[in-house]
């Protein structure tokens, strides 16, 4: 089929067509650094496309996002917890490749949303504490990235928990941006070979869709450049845990 033709044969309406390329906007704006409103994309894309399939549509815009990220952010990434949450994270992918096709999305879905919303009010508890305790608890950092890797295998859906995690560890706004940008590209670029041989959601007629598309993450991730230079640390701090909380709040009761 030609390019034309493989986009018309998604038949999808003007207002799916404007949804999806919103979705993308939402994309650029969540990698540029601009946390937590990665859960509502996520929701756009699964009403248009399905749960699963719309997992493979999202991921290899995932990757350039990421890449535009790394590229930007590169300076300020803090490698130790990149190398401390990766051997768990790759864990967590493995065992979501494993169930993802039994798993029901019902269950799935509120288990997670419990999931976030228990960790928010962990981070709220240690926030009014100032307390580093948990950060340097090794099953806490286990915990988080084996719960990473699971969440993001099977619904994209490991950023709120990310987010919990590097806001606990009191990153700096642009380190919290930079560690993030680095870990998510690694993560994708390895889920990436699962969702082609074994989920089957990438695929050339995919990849057509998400090449029309990549002109709205870019021009995302240039607004929320200049968005997150104006917001304060304290500030981007408090953004954060309430888009994070409000994820999840979407994500149990859609």
């Amino acid at each position: 089929m030609s390019y034309l033709e493989i986009l018309q044969s998604y038949n999808l309406t003007v207002f799916q067509w404007i949804a999806i390329a919103f979705a993308v906007f939402l994309l650029g704006l969540s990698k540029s650094g601009i946390k937590g409103v990665g859960i509502i994309l996520i929701v756009i894309l699964a009403f248009v496309f399905g749960e699963k399939a719309s997992t493979g549509v999202l991921l290899p815009m995932l990757i350039c996002a990421d890449i535009l990220a790394v590229i930007y952010y590169n300076r300020h990434a803090d490698w130790v917890v990149i190398k401390k949450l990766i051997p768990w994270i790759i864990i967590g992918v493995l065992i979501g490749v494993w169930v993802g096709n039994d798993i029901s999305e019902f269950v799935f879905k509120r288990l997670m949303a419990i999931i976030i919303l228990v960790s928010v009010l962990i981070m709220f508890y240690f926030e009014k504490r100032k307390s580093s305790d948990v950060p340097n608890n090794k099953f806490f950092s286990v915990g988080m990235g084996f719960l990473t890797g699971f969440a993001t295998m099977i619904g994209n859906l490991a950023g709120p928990i990310s987010n919990i995690y590097f806001l606990t560890m009191r990153f700096p706004k642009n380190e919290f941006i930079g560690t993030a940008a680095w870990l998510f590209f690694i993560i994708n670029v390895i889920k990436l070979p699962f969702h082609i041989f074994i989920w089957e959601t990438v695929t050339v007629e995919s990849l057509v869709l998400n090449s029309v598309l990549i002109p709205a993450v870019l021009f995302g991730f240039t607004l929320g450049i200049n968005i997150v230079k104006r917001i304060s640390n304290v500030n981007y701090r408090r953004f954060i845990l309430i888009v994070t909380t409000i994820g999840g709040l979407i994500m149990l009761f859609r």
